[in-house]
């Protein structure tokens, strides 16, 4: 990466927020920096449909490792068809396995924290990326466009699952969580979030199913708290988190009225017996979005989303917030991750105002191996290149060749 697109630096943050340390679950945190879960696409082809963390994985990750750190994984499929995506490693094959074993001894080896994000992604697929089987979601409700593979997702529609079948997935992702646990990490984070299977029970423009997991906002709630208590069942609570995003447009998902309805979900998470509560739940801001620009997505949720369930945090921080929920998972206990466009500015603010337990990162850990050491001692930040997230020729490209502050500074002579 040339020196010339190395950002100014700024004040060190080594005496804020950020920087004091917190217990979640059962790891002792020395910052509040968390590696977001990256989908990067480099996973090395085992067969048609299978992809395993490879060598430059274990570089990857291992870069990124810093003491007293968590870092989570890009999410990982849990079975061979709960793929939706080409170059997506797995966790529920022994070489899989063993590649992630490499990732979690080259963290461990570090001093850091690593937990494996678990998915399905349901709708979020085609029948050729599943051995020509049918898609499944909540509903028959496709994705508009086109799939990775190019498919037409309208032309694909999805099924809706058994009820035998959710119980299945349930058990599904119960196991895979023993499997990562088996292959060195400290844990995982359930991925209820951006569209995907879990996300497309709960939102209530995608489930429009009668039965026992759609209608309300209980039953649609009931298929991830369901695998809440199946996978901290299987490993136990202080390993598990979940992420969510209740404000998600992304994969046409928009619910009709989000604060509510995640209100709910996270009253009922909260109320889990002590032994299937989550450790923490991650969760994006409002503010976020594939397409539009912060200012654009919040015009668009205030047209229709406009119940408040905390008029006092509302006066504060508005109708759309990650604020409310925060503050009822805080009763029982319950550490909160917040993500979506944070930066050095922003950060910090947002832990020490006690809005958020730790902030999750993503671009900028991209592109800056040693992120939490630029932050601390105020050192510039490299930028990071879009074009390469999701693929590159050669794979090693914006994945392993971002420098670390000492070999910028080298170049830059």
């Amino acid at each position: 990466m040339s020196p010339s697109k190395i950002s100014e630096g700024l004040k060190p943050l080594a005496d804020t927020a950020l920087f004091t340390p917190i217990q979640i679950g059962a790891l002792k945190l020395e910052h509040r920096i968390i590696q977001s879960p990256l989908t990067r696409m480099r996973g090395v082809k085992e067969s048609d449909g299978v992809w395993a963390p490879g060598d430059i994985a274990v570089e990857y990750y291992g870069q990124r490792a810093s003491k007293g750190g968590l870092q989570l994984t890009e999410a990982t499929n849990i079975s061979r068809l709960a793929s939706g995506y080409p170059g997506i490693p797995g966790i529920f094959t022994p070489g899989q396995s063993a590649g992630w074993k490499r990732v979690t001894d080259a963290v461990h080896a570090k001093g850091g924290f690593i937990y494996c994000q678990i998915w399905h992604v349901g709708r979020a697929s085609s029948d050729a990326l599943l051995e020509g089987k049918q898609t499944v979601s909540s509903s028959n409700i496709p994705i508009t466009g086109p799939a990775v593979d190019g498919t037409d997702y309208a032309s694909h529609p999805p099924r809706p699952l058994e009820i035998s079948e959710i119980h299945a997935i349930t058990e599904d992702f119960a196991e895979a969580a023993k499997r990562c646990i088996e292959a060195g990490f400290d844990g995982v984070e359930i991925h209820g979030a951006n569209g995907y299977l879990l996300e497309q029970f709960l939102h209530d423009n995608v489930n429009l199913r009668t039965d026992a997991y759609g209608g309300s906002v209980e039953n649609r709630c009931r298929f991830p708290l369901e695998v809440i208590q199946a996978v901290t069942s299987a490993i136990g609570a202080d390993k598990v988190g979940i992420r969510l995003s209740p404000y998600n447009y992304y994969q046409d998902t928009k619910d009709s009225d989000p604060n509510t309805h995640w209100a709910y979900l996270c009253n009922q998470i909260a109320s889990l017996p002590a032994e299937n509560r989550v450790s923490y739940v991650h969760m994006i801001e409002p503010r976020f979005d594939e397409n539009l620009d912060e200012a654009a997505k919040m015009e668009a949720l205030a047209a229709y989303s406009k119940t408040s369930v905390d008029e006092a945090i509302t006066a504060k921080a508005g109708v759309n917030s990650l604020v409310p929920f925060q503050r009822i998972l805080a009763k029982a206990g319950i550490k909160f991750l917040a993500a979506g466009n944070f930066n050095r500015d922003n950060a910090e603010p947002k832990v020490a105002a006690g809005e958020a337990d730790a902030i999750v990162m993503g671009r900028w850990f991209i592109a800056n191996p040693d992120l939490p050491k630029r932050l601390r001692e105020g050192l510039p930040l490299t930028q990071y290149d879009r074009s390469s997230f999701y693929g590159a020729d050669p794979p090693t490209k914006g994945y392993t060749d971002y420098p670390f502050y000492e070999e910028s500074k080298l170049a830059a002579v």
